[in-house]
Formats: structure tokens, C-alpha cells, sequence
């Protein structure tokens, strides 16, 4: 009886099991435009090509609900030129279910894990699309969303004691 009942104490103060599904996908916002067609320009230049990344979660009116959003602003330039050859920005979401998660570790959990179970998908449709608007596929590295992550709070931290030091 004492080993049920220390059985039953040891489940008790075990933490709940992590649950996380994804419930759907999709692109709220996409923009491409061909700067170096709507040019009439063509020709073999070298892009360089920048990268910015934002991301956002909010809860969704649905228990256990949230909305993560991952936001790509992307410009390609030629490095000889400086000229633009394209702008790509799109707004990728997904709908997840999360239990089980301590209320502190809520919203790193919502803005590393979940646009980490979303990136491959993004990837593959800013691949599709610049090669659709006729230049080579654009295969994204992975984003360090855990470093992302800690950039935003260093951020926001030094911009609450600039606040506080004015």
C-alpha cells in the first residue's frame, strides 16, 4: 500500500507533459516585386542579399490556443551597383495548441519552439517564390530563434533603462 501511494505522490509532483500541435498554417501577408525587371534590366549580377526576421505570438480566444507569426523582410542587392533586384516581405502564421507549459516559460516556448516547427515550410515558399519571380531559389539558412529570442530581451531591456535613466 505505501509503494501505491508513494507511486501516486511521484506522479503528482511530476510536472504536466509538454503537448504541442499545430493546427494550421498559413500566409496572412506576401509581397514580391521584381525591382530589376520592372527596370527592363537583366544580366548575371552578384546579389547581396539581407534578411530581417520579426516574430510575434498572441493567445487565440480558444483555451490553449495561440497564433504565432513569423515576419521576413528581404532584400536583394547587386554588390557591384547597390542597385535593388528584389523585395520580398511575407507574413507566415500558424495556429498552435499548447499545454503544459509553466507560465513563465510560456512565451519563450510560443516565440522559439513553435517558429521552429514553422521555418521549413517558410522556407520552401520564399525558395518557390523567388524562383517563380525568376531568379534562383532563395534556401534560407536556419534562424537561431533561441539567439533571436535573446537579442529582442536584450533590446528591450536597454531600451527600459534608457527610459528610466532620462
Amino acid at each position: 500500500m505505501a509503494e501505491n501511494e508513494a507511486a501516486e505522490g511521484a506522479q503528482q509532483q511530476q510536472p504536466p507533459q509538454v503537448q504541442m500541435r499545430v493546427l494550421g498554417q498559413f500566409i496572412r501577408d506576401l509581397s514580391f516585386e521584381n525591382v530589376m525587371a520592372q527596370k527592363g534590366a537583366s544580366g548575371d549580377v552578384q546579389p547581396d542579399v539581407n534578411v530581417q526576421v520579426n516574430l510575434d505570438a498572441k493567445k487565440r480566444s480558444t483555451d490553449h490556443q495561440y497564433e504565432v507569426a513569423i515576419k521576413l523582410n528581404i532584400e536583394s542587392k547587386a554588390k557591384e551597383l547597390g542597385e535593388t533586384l528584389f523585395v520580398f516581405e511575407i507574413d507566415y502564421c500558424g495556429i498552435f495548441h499548447v499545454e503544459g507549459v509553466a507560465e513563465d516559460q510560456l512565451h519563450p516556448f510560443l516565440l522559439i519552439e513553435c517558429p521552429r516547427m514553422l521555418f521549413p515550410f517558410l522556407r520552401r515558399i520564399v525558395s518557390d517564390v523567388t524562383r517563380d519571380g525568376g531568379y534562383p531559389p532563395l534556401n534560407l539558412d536556419n534562424i537561431d530563434f533561441v539567439a533571436l529570442y535573446r537579442n529582442e530581451l536584450a533590446r528591450l531591456q536597454a531600451a527600459q533603462q534608457q527610459q528610466a535613466d532620462a
